[in-house]
C-alpha cells in the first residue's frame, strides 16, 4: 500500500512541475505562431539549445527506452548499439532537409512535397504518418501505465486517463510552445534520472563484466544492427515530430542542433541499454525496465517510474502538436502566417487524437489473438516506409515527380504489410533466400534490403520515363 501511495504522488509530483512550467513560461492561451512555430511572445525563434533538448528528449519515448532494455537483454551489447544506431535518423534528417530548405526555400514538408510531386502524393505521405502519430499515443500511454498497475487494472486505466488529459490540457493552451518548453525540463530531468540509474546498476556490472554471449546471439544482434542502418534512410521522414522541428530555425541552426540532438539522444538510449545488460547478466526473468527496478528498493522503482513518466510525457505533448499542424496546416498546405482560427482547428485535432490513438489499449479485451493484431496492424513499422527514402533523399532529380513517388511508396508499404500479415498471421510469405543475416531480424533486414533497392529502383524508372517525355528543347532550357 506504502509503494502504491508513493508512486501516485510521484505521477502528481511530476504533474505538479510540469504544470509549474507551463504557467510560468506560457501562461494563457499563446498565439497562432506560438502554437504552431514555437515562436517566443515577441516572435523570436526557439533557440539552439532548446532545439537541440526538445529533439532529443522527443526522441526518447518511453517505448524505445523499453525497446532498448528489451534488445541489449535478449543480444547483448550489439542490442543496445543496434537500436543507438537509429539516432543516426538525426543525420539523416539534418542534411536531407538543410538542402530542401536552402535550395527550394521551402518552410514545410508538405510544401515540398506538394511543389515536387503533387497534392496527391502529399496527402499519402500525411496518411501514413497520421498512423505514425496514433501509433506514438497507445504505445506511450501502455509502457508508463503498467508501473501503476498490471493491464487493465483500475490503477493502469486511471494512469493512463490522468497523463492524457493533463497532457492534452497543456497542449491545448500552448501548442508547440509548451511542448518545446516543457520538453527542455524533461531532457534535464531524464538525464539526472539515467545517472542514478547507472550509478545504482554500475558496480553489478563492473564486479561481473559484460554478459557472455555465444556467435549465434552475437550474429542476432548484428543482424539488428544492419536492420536500423538500413531503416536510417527513410524512417526519419515518417516522423512529424522530429521534421517539424526542421522548419522552427534557421537551416544552419537546424543542422547543428539535429546533429547534437542524434549524438545526446543516441547517447541516452545506448547507456539506457545497461538496464537489459544487467537484467541478461544477472538472469532477471521479464521485462528489465519492470524487473531490474524491483530487485532494488522502493527508491530505484520510482526513478524507473519517473523516467519512464518524463519520456511519455515528452512524446505525448509532441505528438499532440504535431497531428494539429498536420491536420490545420500541413493538410491543405497551408503556407501563410498561421491564424487563431487554424489554431483553434489544430486544438480539436489535439482532442481526437487523445481519444483514437488511445484506442488500441482496449485490444486487451478481444481475445489473446484479436488484440495482439489490432495492435500490430496500426503499427507503421520502419518496413512500410521504405519508399520514402528515395522520395527524400533522390528529390534532386530535376525530371522526378508523381510517377516516381508512386514508384517508391507502394513496394514499400505493400512489403511492410506483407511482413505484418506474415507476424500476425505466423505464416511464410517471403522466400527463404530474402533473408539476410541470422535469428528474428534475418527477414526484416532482408526485406528492407530488397525492399529499398526495389523501391530505389522503381524511383528512378519514374524519372526516367518522366525524362523521354519532355521534349529535348525543355530539357535545354531547363
Amino acid at each position: 500500500m506504502f509503494t502504491v501511495t508513493l508512486t501516485w504522488a510521484l505521477l502528481a509530483g511530476y504533474g505538479l512541475f510540469i504544470y509549474r512550467i507551463v504557467q510560468t513560461t506560457t501562461p494563457g492561451k499563446v498565439s497562432a505562431s506560438e502554437f504552431f512555430q514555437g515562436h517566443s511572445r515577441q516572435g523570436e525563434d526557439p533557440g539552439l539549445w532548446l532545439l537541440v533538448s526538445s529533439a532529443a528528449i522527443s526522441w526518447i519515448f518511453a517505448k524505445s527506452i523499453d525497446n532498448a532494455a528489451s534488445l541489449s537483454n535478449a543480444f547483448g551489447i550489439t542490442g543496445g548499439i543496434g537500436y543507438a544506431i537509429y539516432y543516426l535518423s538525426f543525420v539523416t534528417a539534418a542534411i536531407t532537409l538543410y538542402l530542401i530548405r536552402t535550395r527550394g526555400g521551402y518552410s514545410s514538408i508538405s510544401e515540398f512535397l506538394v511543389s515536387k510531386y503533387g497534392q496527391l502524393c502529399s496527402r499519402l505521405f500525411l496518411l501514413a504518418i497520421a498512423i505514425r502519430l496514433l501509433n506514438e499515443v497507445w504505445s506511450n500511454t501502455k509502457v508508463f501505465s503498467l508501473y501503476f498497475g498490471p493491464e487493465g487494472s483500475s490503477g493502469y486505466w486511471l494512469a493512463a486517463l490522468l497523463v492524457t488529459l493533463f497532457t492534452v490540457y497543456y497542449s491545448l493552451l500552448g501548442g508547440l510552445r509548451s511542448s518545446l518548453l516543457t520538453d527542455g525540463a524533461q531532457m534535464l530531468l531524464a538525464a539526472v534520472l539515467l545517472v542514478v540509474i547507472l550509478v545504482v546498476l554500475g558496480p553489478g556490472l563492473v564486479n561481473q563484466g559484460l554478459p557472455q554471449v555465444d556467435q549465434d546471439t552475437t550474429l542476432a544482434g548484428l543482424t539488428f544492427c544492419g536492420l536500423a542502418f538500413v531503416q536510417i534512410f527513410s524512417y526519419p521522414f515518417h516522423d512529424p515530430v522530429m521534421t517539424d522541428r526542421a522548419f522552427i530555425t534557421s537551416p544552419k541552426v537546424m543542422l547543428k542542433g539535429f546533429v547534437l540532438a542524434g549524438l545526446i539522444s543516441g547517447g541516452f538510449i545506448f547507456l539506457f541499454s545497461f538496464v537489459g545488460l544487467y537484467a541478461r547478466t544477472f538472469a532477471v526473468e521479464g521485462s528489465p525496465v519492470l524487473a531490474v527496478p524491483a530487485l532494488f528498493s522502493l527508491p530505484m522503482l520510482l526513478v524507473f517510474n519517473a523516467i519512464m513518466l518524463t519520456s511519455a510525457g515528452s512524446t505525448l505533448d509532441s505528438t499532440f502538436s504535431s497531428v494539429a499542424k498536420l491536420g490545420a496546416r500541413d493538410w491543405s498546405n497551408h503556407q501563410d502566417n498561421p491564424t487563431e482560427n487554424q489554431a483553434l482547428v489544430g486544438r480539436w485535432w489535439i482532442v481526437a487524437i487523445a481519444v483514437l490513438g488511445n484506442f488500441p489499449l482496449l485490444s486487451i479485451y478481444l481475445g489473446d489473438q484479436i488484440g495482439p493484431a489490432i495492435i500490430l496492424a496500426t503499427t507503421i513499422s520502419g518496413t512500410m516506409v521504405m519508399g520514402l527514402a528515395p522520395i527524400f533523399l533522390l528529390s534532386f532529380i530535376p525530371s522526378a515527380g508523381r510517377l516516381s513517388f508512386h514508384l517508391a511508396f507502394w513496394p514499400g508499404l505493400i512489403f511492410g504489410i506483407l511482413r505484418v500479415l506474415e507476424s500476425a498471421l505466423s505464416t511464410q510469405i517471403f522466400p527463404d533466400w530474402m533473408l539476410i543475416g541470422a535469428g528474428k531480424y534475418a527477414v526484416d533486414l532482408g526485406v528492407n534490403v530488397y525492399g529499398l533497392i526495389l523501391c530505389t529502383a522503381g524511383y528512378l524508372l519514374g524519372a526516367a520515363i518522366n525524362y523521354r517525355q519532355v521534349s529535348p528543347r525543355e530539357h535545354t532550357t531547363a
